[in-house]
């Protein structure tokens, strides 16, 4: 695996690495998709682990920091890497993640939260490196 969302893309969802991806390796699960044990799949982006081709386009794009390269994955996400294989192991789950669009085609960017929030957002999912 290459590069990996780790959990502080839950409920972040922002789709710019989506967007900047040229393999469209990042997946959004679909709406009913549900893990070996009937839950729901976190409201979250997945890197297909052998669709990445090492790139690192996503990584500045995220405005959470939640996507590292496997080899700097902080060991507080080490469950994270599973977890975006799941793209893999069931892809029909999945459908490729594409930024929205208005009206008249042009991409809908979610406001950018402040360094602050980011570092706040990372303490309350447990990554004390903030």
């Amino acid at each position: 695996m290459a590069y990996i969302i780790t959990r502080l893309c839950v409920d972040c969802v922002d789709m710019g690495c989506a967007e900047v991806c040229p393999v469209e390796c990042i997946y959004t699960p679909r709406p009913d998709a549900r893990d070996a044990d009937g839950k729901p799949l976190p409201n979250m982006l997945f890197i297909h682990p052998t669709e990445c081709i090492n790139c690192g386009a996503c990584e500045p794009e995220c405005p959470w920091e939640a996507i590292y390269e496997d080899m700097e994955l902080p060991s507080v996400f080490q469950a994270d890497e599973a977890l975006n294989a799941v793209s893999e192991d069931d892809p029909s789950l999945f459908e490729v993640a594409r930024m929205p669009r208005d009206a008249h085609g042009r991409l809908v960017h979610k406001p950018r939260p402040t360094p602050a929030e980011v570092s706040e957002h990372k303490v309350a999912r447990g990554f004390e490196g903030g």
